[in-house]
């Protein structure tokens, strides 16, 4: 760890804590955007995770620290009215000394301190198809803790983040562009995306006309923003919430498929080795709809199927535009990066609509 930087961690942690509480730092978690620290404390102070908040990423902190504040305030408060234990079963944000839920460094970083959550654990990849239903099972009771929270009080801190006909026409305008050269061998990935234009506009079309209701979303719903307690298994809380918006039920359940229940990598070359993993999808869908207990409409129910489609073409498309742009959004490892994670969203896409019946069949089975 450089100089510089301890300079400022001890700033910030002295802005939330008392002189003489803090033992050691160190590096914690597999996070890749903001910088996170396991605090270890003196006796009779509990251990603490400080995170400097990536500014680069997350432009709009006003909004993104209003949005954090809120909600885990309102789900405290349920949490409690239901008997629940708030400091393991949300996040718990930590007041600086001047009453506010962060801290702003001499050069503009932005720090939050919460309460570390003693004897839990979280997972990066689904190594048991338990896990899996589980943290559908959490997904979901964070829907259903969250349904009568007004979704219009949060800000859009990432704008148009999950429009995905506005993904569609930045693809478009990347191809005409073609500043890098490369729109003629992409055809085929192109004509697949526009073949589908129509139902690209499903989900945001059925917002607008009300047949879909906004609510608040997570939108990095991936295994790792679990906790789950250490000893029992059992879900304990959704964390990094630096993503929460106003936005789709059924985005929040799409993205949690297009991740979770891909038989390959991200970044797959070998498409053959893509596929949906029906059994993994059903024991998303049987966690998610347990959790969510009733909170959602019969139209968001419905709709589950065409949100894990519209997550895997939107981030195909995003992944595409990236490509054709010279990939300056997504890290790379080499140049086709970004070509190569885009047909392997592509063709998960298409294998799911080989399977639809079966996915319609297994959301209908458990709603």
């Amino acid at each position: 760890m450089e100089a510089g930087s301890c300079k400022y961690i001890d700033q910030a942690l002295g802005a939330f804590l008392p002189e003489g509480a803090v033992k050691t730092y160190n590096r914690f978690g597999s996070g890749h955007i903001n910088d996170t620290y396991l605090v270890e404390c003196a006796e009779g102070y509990p251990r603490y995770v400080l995170q400097r908040i990536n500014g680069d990423v997350f432009k709009n902190l006003r909004a993104l620290n209003g949005n954090v504040e809120q909600v885990t305030e309102f789900l405290r408060e349920k949490i409690i009215a239901q008997g629940g234990d708030p400091d393991r079963e949300t996040l718990n944000l930590i007041s600086a000394r001047d009453g506010k839920k962060f801290y702003i460094d001499e050069n503009g970083q932005c720090w939050r301190l919460v309460l570390y959550i003693e004897n839990s654990v979280c997972y990066d990849q689904v190594e048991k198809e338990e896990d899996f239903y589980r943290s559908g099972q959490g997904f979901g009771h964070f829907q259903r803790m969250l349904a009568d929270f007004p979704a219009d009080r949060l800000e859009e801190t990432i704008p148009d983040f999950h429009d995905t006909p506005k993904r569609l026409e930045a693809l478009k305008r990347a191809a005409a562009a073609d500043v890098c050269g490369y729109a003629a061998s992409v055809g085929p990935e192109i004509d697949f995306i526009l073949a589908r234009e129509a139902e690209t506009h499903a989900a945001m079309d059925m917002l607008r006309s009300g047949e879909l209701p906004l609510r608040v979303t997570h939108n990095d719903t991936k295994l790792n923003n679990i906790m789950f307690d250490a000893e029992t298994g059992d879900v304990l809380c959704v964390i990094d919430l630096d993503t929460i918006m106003p936005g789709l039920s059924i985005f929040d359940f799409g993205d949690a498929i297009r991740f979770g229940a891909n038989t390959g990598a991200e970044d797959e070359r070998d498409l053959s080795r893509v596929s949906l993993s029906l059994n993994l999808y059903e024991r998303f869908v049987n966690g998610f709809l347990e959790g969510c207990q009733g909170s959602l409409t019969d139209a968001e129910v419905r709709m589950l199927p065409m949100g894990a489609k519209l997550m895997t073409l939107e981030c195909g498309m995003r992944f595409l535009t990236d490509y054709l742009e010279g990939s300056v959004y997504f890290k790379t490892d080499y140049p086709e990066h970004n070509l190569v994670r885009a047909r392997s969203q592509l063709a998960l896409a298409a294998d799911m609509e080989r399977k639809w019946a079966q996915m319609s069949e297994i959301v209908e089975k458990y709603r």
